[in-house]
């Protein structure tokens, strides 16, 4: 039963996605968040608001 929890810390760390990966792929997403801003789904809080587009269009980039 010891090996279980051994073999599924490690595959967790196998699987595990690293941080800002995404990043390096969708030229949008990088220049979003290096402005101070933040990517989102849905429409942005109201004291935002929509300043572009993030992960290659799918999400907004939203802005103070």
């Amino acid at each position: 039963m010891r090996i279980l929890y051994l073999l599924f810390a490690v595959l967790f760390l196998l699987f595990q996605a690293a941080p800002g990966s995404a990043d390096l792929i969708f030229a949008d997403t990088t220049e979003c968040r290096s402005q101070g801003n933040f990517c989102r789904a849905g429409a942005c809080p109201p004291t935002f608001a929509a300043s572009g587009s993030c992960h290659g269009g799918l999400l907004k980039c939203c802005s103070k």
